[in-house]
Parts: C-alpha cells; structure tokens; sequence
C-alpha cells in the first residue's frame, strides 16, 4: 500500500469554503497519485479559527469553545472526502470539549465508507496543559483497516515508548504520528521518538507535521518539521531506517510504499529481534 504524510500549512483562511477548497486539493492530490491512507498533522485544525475574526484566534479559551461549532461540519467533509477518494484518512487533529467542559486533543481516522473513529492524545506537553488546559485522553486504540491493523500516537505520545508497544502487541504493524512542533529540537524529539518506535518494535512509523509561520496565531505560531515514513533497521530495509522524508519546512506530500508482510519477515529472519526480544531488558534489573 501507498502511504501519503503531510507537510501541512497552516494558513489564514478567508471563508471555510477556502477551508474546503484547500483540503480538497490535498486529498485530491494525494489519492492521484495513488495513496492509500493520508497523515494529516496534529493541530492543523486549528487555521479554522481564523475565520472567527481576531477577538476569537487571539485568545486560547475563545478558539477552543468556538471550533465546537463547526467540528460537524469538519467531520462531514472529511468523510466525504475518504468516500469520494476510496481512502482511509487520518485528519488534522482537533481539540473537542467533553460534557464536564475538558477539551482533549482528538485524532479522527476515516475509512474508505465514510465512518470514523479517534484517539486521543494521552500525554500533554507544557503548553497544553499549563496554558491552553487541554486534557489527555483514557483509551489507547487500534483501528482494523483493509490495509492491515494500525494506531496513532499524537505528537508527544510517540516520546513514550510504552504506548506504541501497546498498540504493536495488539497487532498494529504501522503507527501513524501526527505532529505539530515549534522549534527544531521540538521536531527531532519527535522524529527521534518515530524513530525509536520503528526500530525497537521492528514495525512503520509515519509522521506527519505542520510546516510555516502563523503570526497572528498564539496556538500553532511557528510551525517545524519534516514529513517521513520510517522503518525498522534491518533486512530489506533502508540502512538508515528513513524509508521516504520530505524537505524541511516545506508544504508537500511525502509518499513510500510499505508491505505490513515486511514486517511478519523481518520479526521472523531479521538480523536481530528487536520485537521479539523486548521482555529480555526486565531480566537484568532485577528488583
């Protein structure tokens, strides 16, 4: 299957049918070219609230409440968008107030007929927490797709090796990570993070994230980073497990091939076993 990571911009919108014109183009270009599944990044809903003027995109709380009102109208176009193109899509990630008033940081994936599902991101960086009080989330997912079984770690997730491990345990052969960093050593954490991910559970990981400068947004005001798919560091792999990266900074699709039948090899006939030999590293400690 083709997979297909966005270097996203995030851009000053004048109306949401902008909005719709925009996304169309991306999904329309990617599904061209023949990608199966799309990486939207984290956050990039939020150039949406630009189109509440500037008393709304200014102020932290006022943009968290007011994206609640156009959130339908978001799902629907994304859906739409995965029926018309027959993909499986994972949308920019979008903050969505709970019933006891908590906003969490919600990563919906689409299928081919339209219906969705989400994870939630489960660990919250400084800025979320301290300063625009986003939550995180309670479930740790696994999406079963035609193209194989899949999860997501939302940015920071993918720092903590314990989440994915999870999720690769439960049959996931690929982890899509949506990102949105604003300085380089935000991005490399991350990257770093995709990278270890690959290599130590011996799967792929696509991480996708929001590229530009957005002045007049305090939320997503420097945006950093480059799309990749990565894989384990082994046989019949890149030696440098960077399967496709796309160029710094620059809004793009970035595209590779991946065979989830690579990974069933690699765990089985590999030069090592990272996989399977996670249990060996409690041995040693002791208690």
């Amino acid at each position: 299957m083709k997979v297909a990571a966005a270097q996203y911009p995030v851009d000053f919108l004048e109306s949401w049918d902008a909005f719709a014109v925009k996304l169309e183009r991306w999904v329309a270009e990617a599904a061209t070219n023949g990608a199966d599944l799309l990486l939207f990044p984290e956050y990039a809903s939020i150039e949406l609230t630009s189109l509440f003027g500037a008393e709304v995109y200014s102020s932290l709380p006022r943009q968290l409440a007011e994206l609640q009102t156009i959130l339908p109208d978001y799902l629907a176009l994304f859906a739409e968008l995965a029926r018309r193109t027959g993909t499986h899509v994972c949308a920019g990630s979008y903050p969505v107030r709970h019933a006891d008033g908590r906003y969490t940081n919600r990563s919906y994936f689409f299928w081919p007929d339209g219906r969705h599902d989400w994870q939630e991101k489960l660990q919250m960086t400084r800025f979320e927490r301290e300063r625009w009080h986003v939550s995180p989330g309670n479930e740790l997912k696994v999406f079963d797709t035609d193209l194989g079984r899949l999860a997501i770690n939302v940015c920071y997730d993918s720092e903590f090796p314990l989440l994915a491990r999870r999720q690769v345990e439960r049959g996931a052969n690929l982890v899509l990570v949506p990102s949105c960093t604003d300085t380089d050593a935000g991005y490399n954490r991350v990257r770093i993070g995709c990278q270890a991910r690959a290599l130590e559970n011996q799967c792929y990981v696509v991480q996708a994230p929001t590229v530009g400068d957005c002045d007049w947004s305090e939320a997503v005001d420097r945006n950093v980073g480059a799309a990749a798919i990565y894989t384990p560091v082994d046989y019949g792999f890149p030696a440098d497990g960077v399967l496709a990266q796309g160029v710094m900074n620059t809004a793009m699709w970035v595209y590779a091939d991946v065979d989830p039948a690579a990974i069933a090899r690699v765990r089985d006939t590999g030069q090592v076993f990272n996989y399977r030999d996670w249990e060996g590293q409690y041995g040693p400690l002791g208690s």
